[in-house]
């Protein structure tokens, strides 16, 4: 026979023991949540950047916090202007880069042409 009260605790423990994965599934979500972000920011600093033939511009488009690794470039197409923003993706995990950077184009026509 069992005494009362034996079992005690024994729930905490078992959620102690699901924690771990739980943080990492929530990790794992901020973590694609910034790929999104990511991208969105750098189709942001494309278009931004093929729309005023400036990749300075581009780069200002983006959040502040992604600035630093941000590259834009703009090539001259003729009577339209293509610009390839690159940004790299941060890690929510120390030391560990999960994934590339993001890269997104865009092409606008060029102010004058017909």
């Amino acid at each position: 026979m069992r005494r009362r009260g034996a079992d005690r605790g024994s729930a905490s423990i078992e959620f102690l023991g699901f924690l771990p994965i739980l943080l990492l599934v929530a990790l794992a979500g901020v973590q694609l949540g910034l790929v999104a972000y990511v991208g969105t920011q750098a189709g942001t600093a494309a278009r931004t950047a093929a729309r005023t033939d400036d990749p300075g511009a581009g780069t200002t488009a983006v959040s502040g916090w992604l600035r630093g690794g941000t590259h834009v470039a703009v090539s001259d197409g003729g009577d339209a202007v293509q610009a390839t923003a690159t940004i790299p993706i941060p890690s929510v995990f120390p030391g560990v880069s999960l994934f590339g950077p993001v890269t997104r184009s865009a092409t606008m026509p060029r102010d004058g042409a017909p």
